[in-house]
């Protein structure tokens, strides 16, 4: 446990925002050259296939990530400054998103790396996690071998989440004629806009998901006009669209397509929902634990994974993205003890 906190602590004190996480991978990358591991890097991101592979056997993959969000103006400490105080919190940036996850599933792995499973077990520190990045996991799983299955570490509170929201952002484009607002002329963009706004907050998607919920689409900008004597001819909007595992991206993109007059555009159909079969191993032995499955809105790496995965992490998400963002170190112990009864011996 000690070992897995001064990590965290070199995190904490490493700038290590997405796409500029260089200085922490290679941080990361000598630890683990000092505990034995042989890592291969890609970008800023490291993995290491454990000894023994064998092809005929199923892979389990460990994931978490390098790289944190920018610091939020409300810090009262700072964020690069790892604190430890005398009743357990560890404070800084990354701390709980996603440092504590990351340490503890090194650790595992670590203990597990040489020992008899019946599965293949790679360990994967990701980057640019938060944005998405193409430079980040999706580089990498190319590379890998076939996986079975991934145990994703993401603050959760150590309990299982067994389906994921998926993400899509639609920018829009309604049109109309310019003309004098004085006059009874042109065609205003702004209120077709509006039309296909309306039906976008009032439509419901029949197919809800008994964790994650409805689909849910939520219009976040808005833009129109030049001047105010000026009918506009155009008015662009931008659409939150958070899907659940009943729908694919393309799905909803096609179905909003076909209900409303603006042009769609979609930026990415990368970010499907993601799930884990109620009946998979992971789970049961999860289960077995005494942990409780949930669906999570918040979106991971997991959504890059066209495999089942599942995420369980220490910390909690409501600290993530916060100021004064924190770990318990009895979470970090906690996770050690989880992760390793979890994966020993398991059957996947």
């Amino acid at each position: 446990m000690q070992q897995s906190i001064e990590l965290l602590k070199k995190l904490i004190a490493t700038p290590r925002i997405s796409r500029d996480e260089t200085a922490a991978a290679d941080i990361f990358e000598q630890e683990m050259r000092q505990r034995g591991l042989e890592p291969q890097r890609l970008h800023n991101n490291l993995w290491e296939v454990a000894p023994g592979y064998d092809a005929n056997r199923p892979t389990l993959l460990l994931n978490a990530h390098i790289d944190t969000v920018r610091p939020v103006s409300a810090w009262t400490r700072n964020p690069h400054e790892p604190t430890l105080t005398p009743d357990g919190q560890l404070f800084g940036l990354g701390s709980n998103d996603d440092g504590a996850s990351l340490v503890t599933l090194l650790a595992t792995y670590c203990a597990l790396r040489n020992t008899q499973q019946s599965y293949n077990l790679i360990f994967l520190a990701s980057a640019e996690e938060e944005v998405s990045g193409k430079n980040g996991i999706e580089s990498v799983l190319p590379l890998l071998p076939p996986i079975s299955v991934a145990l994703v570490g993401e603050p959760t509170g150590m309990q299982p989440a067994i389906a994921e929201k998926g993400l899509m952002v639609l920018d829009c484009t309604a049109h109309g004629k310019a003309g004098h607002a004085a006059r009874n002329e042109g065609d205003n963009a702004i209120y077709h806009a509006l039309e296909d706004i309306a039906w976008l907050q009032s439509y419901r998607f029949p197919n809800e998901s008994p964790l994650l919920g409805p689909v849910k689409m939520t219009v976040t900008i808005i833009n129109a006009g030049t001047q105010h004597n000026v009918v506009p001819d155009q008015c662009t909007f931008t659409v939150d669209v958070r899907s659940n595992e009943c729908y694919s991206n393309q799905d909803i993109y096609d179905f909003v397509c076909q209900h409303v007059k603006s042009d769609v555009k979609a930026r990415s159909f990368r970010l499907n929902s993601s799930s884990i079969a109620a009946n998979h191993p992971l789970l049961e032995r999860a289960m077995a634990l005494g942990k409780t499955p949930f669906g999570s809105p918040t979106l991971s790496d997991q959504a890059l994974m066209h495999f089942p995965s599942m995420k369980m992490g220490p910390g909690q998400s409501s600290r993530s993205h916060t100021a004064d963002e924190f770990i318990l170190v009895s979470e970090i112990e906690d996770a050690l003890i989880t992760y390793r009864n979890l994966l020993d011996g398991l059957s996947v």
